[in-house]
This record gives C-alpha cells, structure tokens and sequence, in this order.
C-alpha cells in the first residue's frame, strides 16, 4: 500500500509538471502553398543567419518559416577548418531509426585537416542537445579516413549503419555504439578479387542489398549485384548500356537500374522484378526517372522530358504504364527546388495518397522555393509545405564546388527530421536538421497510416481513431474493435491516449482476431487501477504509473515488440511476433475509452 501511496504522489506531480510544461502535439512552424504559387521569399543574408544560429542546438527560423531547427557541428569540430563533408544524397539516411527513443542519433563525415573521420553525434530530442561523441573509429582503422559518402544508417536497426570497404568487396553493418563489424558479403570469392563495390542500397527490412560492381584496374562500372541475406545468394544483372546506378527498392522486391541504353538523351531505367525477373524499361525521352528515391514497389523521381518546369512524377512498378502522375513541380524552368527528392520515410501498406516525399535545391537565383527546404504529397493535389530555407550561397567558398554546397538533404524513417549541410554564406559547411511538421500535408502521421480506421465493432462507437465501449456488460470482456489497416511486416505502431485512469480496457497489436476477449491480444497495454501493465495474451508482463493524458506505443521495431510511454521504453518483449498484424482493442468497463489510436 505504501508503494501504491508513493506512486499516487509521483503521478500528481507528474501531472502538474505536465500542465505547466504541455508538450507539442506536432511540430511548429511551415507553411502550404501550390506548386503553381510564383512567391518568392528574400534570401537570408550572413548577417541575418548569424542572428538566429547559435553555437550548437536548437534555434527557430525566422518567419514566415518558423519551423525549429538543430545546429548539429561548428567550427570547433574542425579545428576551424572546412571538415564537414555534404551529407551522401538524399536517399543515404544520415539520421537512425530513432522511433519511441528521447534522443536521436547523426553520422557525419568529417575529413581533411581537424576533422576526425566518420562522427557520430547525439541529439536529445526534446531539448535539441547536441552531443559529439566524438570519431566511430580510431585513428588506426583505414575506415578512420573515409569521408562515409555512400554509407547509411539501417532502417530497422537503430544502431546500425551500412558501411562498405574503400575500393573494396564488402559490404557490412557496423554498430555505432558497440564498434563491431558484421560481413554482411564479400563479392571476390564469386565474382573475382579484382572487384569492389560501389553505392550500396538496402531493403528496410535489411534482407536485400544492391550494390554496384566494378573493376578495380579501369574502375569501369559493370552491372549491378542484388543479394539476399536469408538465402545467402547473388543475383547479377550485367549492364545493358552506359551504366550510371542501381537502387534495390525498400520492399526488397524492385531493382531500379540507370543506364543509357540508346544512347541519344539521358539516362533510362530498367526496373526489373526480383520475384519473377521479369524487366521492362523506360526510355528517357518518354519519361524515365532521374533524381529520386523509392518506396515500396514505387519511386518518386525527376521527369526532364515532362511539359512542367522540373516536374517530379510517381511511379508504380506494378502498373502499365509505370510513369504516373505528377506529384510535384516547379513554377519557374530557372529553378530546381527539389533537385534531390528524399523518401527515406517511406511506409508499407499506406496509401501514396498518406504519404510524402521532400527535397532540396540551391541555386543563385531568387525564384519561388529555389533555395528552400520543401515536402509534398505523393498524389495530384500539388500541395507543397514550405519547410526552411538551406542557407546556401553558391559564390560562397564553403563547401568547394556547386556539386559539394548543394544541400542533398535526407529524411529519417519517421519523416519527423530532414538533415542537410549549409555554407550559411561563409567560407565552411556545417550540417543542420530541422522538424518537419508533416502534419500540414498528411492531416496525421509522417505517412505512417493516420488514425487507426476501427472495424469489426462490438457493443463500440468509433469516431475518427477513437473508441468508447457503448454495451454489453460493465467489467466484461464483451466490446472492441480491430483496425482496418495492417502491418504486414518489418516496423509499425500503434499509439493511443489515455484519458481516464480508472476505467478497465486493453490495446495492442495481434496477429489476427477471434473475439473481443482481452487474451485475444498478443501485445497488449492493459489500462486501469492507475497502471498500464504490458499483458501478452492477458499474462503480465511489466507495468508503469498511468495518469490522465499519457501516449502510449506498442511498436514492433527489428523484429522485436517495445513498449513505450510518453516516448520512453519501459518493457521490451521476449516473444517474437507474427505477422500480419492489426491494432486490437477489448474494452471492459463501462463508457471506457481509448483515444486518438493512429498506426504507423
């Protein structure tokens, strides 16, 4: 009893410190306005930068931006020097699969004179607190030297990134924070020792890679290698024409090859299917792809051929023709605003219509969005939300050349952050994030699926992702619902509110369901007598203090269940899950509730 006593003085204060210091239900600042809209907003000077910037940290763009971003390096990273590498491209995350954590975690090459190598640095998530912890390998380690362009972080992984040798024929994940390596392959026993590899890409679920294959003596590019770790085979695609890159989508199911099969404009695609490797093409001149990055059996990419100023268009690999739609494009042929397109927060099984891709541009005209960071929707409705400006000046020493100051920025898996490299006007880069309130496009989550579409309904009202227990007996087992969306594999979510403290109901995620019973649910958050207690199939597992107000998530991360409040890990599970997997619900008291679910 005295611990219960205890427990109901924490959650009190817990409580008052919550309703003097409410959290932000999105991100602040941004804006919307039409592809078509010819605005054009007044480039910051140096000396307006330098007004905001602070050392390290967090700051707030100016209007009409207004958006929060983080300084992440500064001079003194560099002993002063231009260290910063540009971050890789917009489809390499510089960012790690930081879901459900309070901080979250940047790879940043710094080379050169005062640089230290790869870096890796520490952002609480909250507060904006940058942390350099300093180089990821010592001095020692040939890795030390390289500027880590082409390397990402692993979707599902948090602390993993994807690291290949320098001219060399492995590719492998390293861990950040343990410092080990694991051989994902090695190319020579197959396909000689006078190979390497060359811009690696991984499915989000980490089972398959492509990489480039080239020859070490003429360093000519010689077709693309797909590998699949749970059969441990190569699968080798020899290039057709003049061979510039190969993309294994997010799925794990397309390979995306850019060569210049005829010969006479630009680059085509090959896009083959890796299940049935069947392939079909698109020639540049009616319509193939250039920048872009991928999602899940789709890609959002540059049409050069497209009547529109710099249009982006959607493709579906799955549908004839696969060119589809214009998502997004410029009002002025001078300007190049999403020159880099970026969808590392690509989701499985949501709707395009959910979904959002960004990009990036620099240039030394003053056109509308030029020199901005922006997103858009992959559907027709041409909304663009206006994140922040990059801060670049192309006649700026820092940064070296156009290619090199050019900002590339990419998305973290959640769509919350974008990061990119800036010579603020000077004679150094430094590299910035900035929250990208996505909610202004998507109306929810980082096209994570919104609000949780209730079905299957039991003695239960649903409204928008809401749910209330409307009969059937108070304390019964006898109500609940399950959601319409899934989650078919690799990572997803549920979170849910908590409103009242004393009113019986459990909320997961389950691999099918039979009733409306509380043991029904696999992974379950039991919420009632003050506490929310981790129940799997109703045995218990953990528990933690419930107060009014309180955002739970159970989430299914690298194949392992988590359970989080208010963002913070409080039990992770021992039982591997099964999918496909819905969000489940069973009510029990009477009126109970569970409020705002969203899946993503």
């Amino acid at each position: 009893m005295a611990n219960r006593t205890l427990s109901s003085l924490f959650r009190l204060i817990a409580l008052l410190v919550l309703t003097a210091f409410p959290a932000a239900a999105q991100a602040p600042g941004g804006f919307l306005e039409k592809a078509t809209s010819t605005a054009v907003r007044p480039r910051l000077t140096p000396a307006q930068i330098q007004s905001f910037l602070p050392a390290r940290g967090a700051f707030t763009f100016p209007a009409p931006y207004n958006t929060r971003g983080i300084r992440l390096t500064n001079a003194s990273d560099c002993g002063g020097t231009d260290c910063v590498n540009y971050v890789g491209y917009s489809y390499w995350r510089n960012i790690n699969n930081h879901a459900g954590g309070s901080d979250l975690y940047v790879f940043l090459g710094l080379s050169g004179a005062g640089g230290t190598g790869p870096t890796l640095f520490r952002v609480n998530k909250a507060t904006g607190a940058v942390t350099n912890l300093g180089p990821l390998f010592d001095p020692a380690s040939p890795f030390y030297y390289a500027s880590a362009e082409g390397w990402y972080w692993s979707a599902s992984q948090p602390s993993k990134i994807y690291v290949t040798d320098n001219f060399g024929p492995r590719l492998y994940r390293y861990d950040a924070f343990t410092h080990q390596f694991t051989q994902v392959f090695d190319v020579s026993a197959q396909f000689g020792s006078d190979k390497y590899i060359w811009q690696a890409h991984s499915s989000d679920d980490d089972r398959v890679h492509s990489v480039t294959l080239r020859d070490k003596n003429t360093y000519e590019m010689l077709g693309c290698l797909v590998y699949r770790e749970d059969t441990a085979r190569f699968s080798w695609f020899p290039k057709v024409g003049d061979f510039d890159e190969c993309h294994v989508d997010k799925s794990g199911r397309w390979l995306v090859s850019f060569e210049d099969l005829d010969g006479l404009y630009g680059l085509e695609n090959r896009i083959i299917d890796l299940q049935t490797m069947t392939e079909r093409r698109i020639f540049d001149q009616d319509g193939a792809a250039g920048h872009m990055d991928t999602g899940f059996g789709y890609m959002a990419g540059q049409d050069n051929w497209n009547s529109l100023p710099n249009a982006v268009r959607l493709y579906r690999f799955d549908q004839t023709p696969i060119a589809g739609p214009v998502v997004y494009h410029d009002s002025d042929w001078s300007a190049l605003s999403a020159n880099h397109v970026a969808h590392g927060n690509a989701k499985p099984g949501v709707p395009l219509s959910q979904q959002f891709a960004c990009g990036s541009g620099a240039t030394r005209n003053n056109v509308p969005r030029g020199n901005e960071l922006v997103c858009f929707k992959l559907d027709t409705s041409l909304d663009v939300l206006v994140v922040a400006p990059t801060m670049i000046d192309l006649d700026a020493p820092g940064g070296g050349d156009d290619y090199g100051k050019s900002p590339k920025a990419n998305l973290d898996v959640t769509g919350r952050y974008m990061i990119w490299t800036s010579n603020l006007g000077g004679n150094r880069l430094d590299a910035f994030l900035v929250e990208v309130p996505y909610e202004l496009l998507t109306g929810g989550t980082a096209g994570g699926g919104g609000s949780v579409v209730w079905t299957s309904l039991v003695n239960a009202t649903a409204s928008g992702g809401s749910l209330q227990k409307s009969g059937g007996c108070d304390g019964c087992d006898d109500a609940g619902a399950v959601s319409q969306q899934q989650i078919a594999s690799g990572n997803g979510a549920v979170l849910f509110t908590a409103t009242e403290t004393d009113k019986l109901r459990y909320v997961g995620l389950s691999h099918g369901n039979t009733d409306t019973r509380a043991g029904d649910i696999d992974f379950a958050i039991r919420l009632g007598s003050g506490y929310a207690e981790v129940r799997e199939n109703n045995v218990y597992r953990a528990d933690t203090p419930l107060a009014s107000g309180d955002r739970f998530k159970v989430a299914v991360e690298g194949g392992v269940v988590k359970y989080y409040k208010n963002g913070v890990l409080f039990y992770t599970s021992t039982v591997a899950p099964t999918y496909p997997l819905l969000v489940d619900a069973s009510l029990l008291s009477a009126g109970s509730t569970v409020t705002n679910a969203t899946i993503e």
